[in-house]
Formats: structure tokens, C-alpha cells, sequence
């Protein structure tokens, strides 16, 4: 097997700033995607909220409406 080549410093230096360029770049998007999905998930959970008490609501009537005397 034949031994490794050296590199050259300016590739290495290319490697090391696209890869910290790279956390820089994830850092700021997830910075700014973070409050938009904090305000989905609550919308979402209000929305759960209300569909489920719609769901409720809809079994209390279809319940309602089978416990009759003229069956």
C-alpha cells in the first residue's frame, strides 16, 4: 500500500472555512427557522384543541340522538 499524500495547505485551507462557513450558515437559518415553528406547532395545538372538542361534541349529539324511546 503506498503511503498517504500530503495535501496542500491551500485545499486544507478551502476544506476547514467551507466547513465552518457551513455551521455559520446552519446556525443563522436555524436561528430564524426556530420562531416559525414554535408558531406552527402552537397554531397546530389551538387547532387540536378545537377539533377535538368538535369531535366530542359530535359524539355527545350522535349519542344523544340514538337513546330515544322510539326506537
Amino acid at each position: 500500500m503506498a503511503p498517504p499524500v500530503a495535501v496542500s495547505p491551500l485545499i486544507k485551507t478551502a476544506r476547514y472555512s467551507a466547513l465552518i462557513a457551513g455551521i455559520i450558515y446552519g446556525k443563522k437559518r436555524y436561528d430564524n427557522l426556530k420562531p416559525i415553528a414554535a408558531e406552527e406547532r402552537r397554531i397546530e395545538e389551538e387547532e387540536k384543541k378545537v377539533r377535538e372538542e368538535q369531535e366530542r361534541i359530535a359524539k355527545e349529539l350522535a349519542e344523544a340522538s340514538e337513546d330515544t324511546i322510539l326506537k
